[in-house]
């Protein structure tokens, strides 16, 4: 919807009275049919004020496309608050031709609205300056480089949204180590070093008359643990074999864990946990093998020392030699003649 002339008034009376909460990036180069993230901040007393994009040059005709106390995305539109760090960022995709001014503005109860205009610079060809990724995440203690791309002529400087500015080569922002390092003639880097929490947040690199902006976020490192060979050598030589009960027992403890610290505590448990479970496993099949092969060494031997004690015997079977009886001696023989009648 428009706003009114009303509105429009109000503005210009605030602006005479010098009242000015928002502020963003002026100019961002972009190619048709992308997406462009900004960040538009505001001061701490308009927390808990809504918040809304506006579209058109001019304040008193641009047109309402998206609210943060409405649904958070409209068509092409969406929009977020931070009221921690105090910024909304807004988000247009497949950004066209006509996409070019728009308002980020506070909405003020009973008084003028506040906002401040940016404007997009949409090309169809390569932008002025670009960016690998609007959006980077580091670890504390780390570093993270940021890529850009450039075709326009002009002083680099990396700046921190609401905040001070550094140039080229190096230099520090809040504490955070910055150096711009040119790698050739339309690249080069944006270092972060030894990165803090407090270094979260938007920044934006100006080279000419243009800005891109980048969000950072920086987050704890995660916890990695490492386990050498001989440890593994180690645990293979003292683990109980009971693969069962262990993994059992350690999946209860994991889950009480989980439920009291949360997943973070948990992520501290998930490598250990994976690589014991390795460890018991290759432990059983090392048991397993070596049984094996002590039981058919046992059955060699035992084989082996029972054919050695075989005592063989060849039986023959003969039979007796009857030597043959003399016939008895005459004297014994008694002769009988038979007399036919």
């Amino acid at each position: 919807m428009n706003l009114s002339k009303c509105h429009w008034l109000n503005f210009f009376l605030g602006l005479v009275a010098g009242i000015h909460s928002v502020t963003t990036v002026s100019k961002v180069p972009v190619k048709t049919g992308g997406s462009i993230s900004l960040p538009c901040l505001y001061e701490s007393k308009y927390r808990n004020h809504a918040k809304y994009l506006c579209q058109g040059y001019r304040w008193s005709s641009c047109s309402y496309t998206v609210k943060t106390n409405e649904p958070r995305r409209s068509g092409r539109f969406s929009i977020s608050d931070d009221k921690q760090q105090r910024i909304f960022t807004v988000t247009i995709d497949r950004v066209t031709l006509s996409d070019s001014h728009y308002w980020c503005i506070v909405e003020i109860n009973n008084g003028a609205d506040d906002g401040k205009r940016f404007q997009l610079s949409v090309t169809a060809g390569r932008p002025l300056l670009s960016v690998d990724h609007q959006e980077v995440t580091g670890f504390i203690g780390g570093d993270v480089a940021i890529r850009f791309t450039y075709s326009n002529r002009g002083e680099i400087q990396w700046c921190r949204l609401g905040g001070s500015c550094i140039k080229e080569p190096h230099g520090s922002i809040d504490g955070t180590r910055v150096t711009i390092d040119l790698k050739n003639p339309d690249v080069f880097n944006v270092t972060l070093k030894r990165l803090r929490a407090e270094s979260s947040g938007w920044y934006y690199c100006a080279k000419g008359d243009v800005r891109m902006p980048v969000r950072v976020t920086v987050k704890e490192r995660p916890i990695t643990t490492t386990i050498t060979t001989t440890e593994i050598t180690t645990q293979l030589t003292n683990i109980s074999l009971q693969p069962v009960n262990h993994t059992s027992a350690f999946a209860n403890t994991t889950s009480e864990k989980q439920s009291e610290r949360g997943p973070d505590y948990l992520l501290r448990f998930i490598i250990p946990a994976s690589v014991l479970i390795v460890i018991v496993l290759v432990a059983l099949i090392f048991w397993c093998v070596l049984r094996q092969h002590k039981l058919k060494k046992a059955q060699s031997s035992a084989a082996a020392k029972a054919e050695a004690e075989l005592t063989y015997s060849v039986i023959s079977h003969r039979r007796p030699n009857m030597e043959k009886q003399d016939p008895a001696p005459d004297e014994h023989v008694t002769y009988s003649t038979l007399a036919q009648h």
